[in-house]
């Protein structure tokens, strides 16, 4: 069937034989399967250090709250292509240097989920600051009245609240990161962009590989879309919102 489907659109001008080729199919699925080992790895990288910046964002010392909202800014408006070029060339090899090591201490592929992690994470944090402050006073000062200490009012009133209203915020980030992560193939590491450059290196067949890429990313990203649907219906709480 996917022959006869094959030779179907090579009528319409679309070579997709590259799929009957056993090198060229694996070297296509595997770059999938690595796009999505990237994007999971980074969608929770991203989420863990964006929790961990907005906790520090609200310490009662300024300076480290000046800190890590410098690092914020400085990470947001930074391309992230810049900066995955930053962590690949300067930062490896400053690691090499002060290791001793001649060949990358880091692999390309954790340099990815690194740089996306802290990426994304500034722009989490920014969203999960958001939730927190929306959580209304009087939900705090019911919290306090019940004998709440500060620390436990957080994490059991605050926090989880915050978390439903920044909900939507977050899968919008996590789609994002999901179609930044085409980055990758920038230093080489076989994601399905990187594959895809491989094969129509070789078979001049751009087209048809950009529709395969543009519906793969789509499937992807409609995914996550769904999946962030399913825990604002499933998490949604009664007198906060629709």
């Amino acid at each position: 069937m996917i022959d006869t489907l094959i030779d179907r659109l090579a009528a319409l001008g679309l070579d997709f034989s590259f799929i009957q080729t056993a090198y060229d199919r694996g070297l296509f699925l595997d770059g999938a399967v690595t796009t999505v080992e990237i994007a999971v790895l980074s969608i929770l990288g991203s989420l863990v250090l964006g929790l961990v910046l907005t906790v520090l964002q609200l310490t009662r010392r300024p300076w480290l709250a000046a800190m890590i909202r410098a690092q914020i800014e400085l990470t947001r408006n930074t391309p992230p292509l810049v900066q995955l070029y930053f962590a690949f060339f300067a930062l490896n090899a400053l690691i090499g240097a002060v290791s001793g090591e001649a060949a990358a201490v880091v692999t390309p592929f954790a340099w990815v989920v690194v740089v996306l992690s802290v990426y994304k994470a500034a722009f989490n944090a920014e969203a999960l600051r958001a939730g927190l402050e929306a959580v209304p006073n009087v939900t705090l000062e019911a919290a306090a009245a019940l004998g709440l200490t500060p620390r436990l009012a957080f994490l059991l009133v605050r926090l989880p609240i915050g978390l439903r209203f920044a909900l939507p915020s977050l899968v919008n980030n996590a789609i994002d990161l999901v179609k930044t992560s085409a980055i990758a193939s920038a230093i080489a590491v076989g994601d399905i962009t990187y594959a895809s450059i491989m094969i129509w290196s070789d078979r001049d067949n751009v087209t048809e590989l950009m529709i395969l890429l543009l519906v793969f990313f789509n499937i992807l990203t409609f995914g996550i879309d769904r999946i962030g649907r399913w825990l604002e219906d499933r998490l949604r709480m009664p007198g906060y919102g629709q």
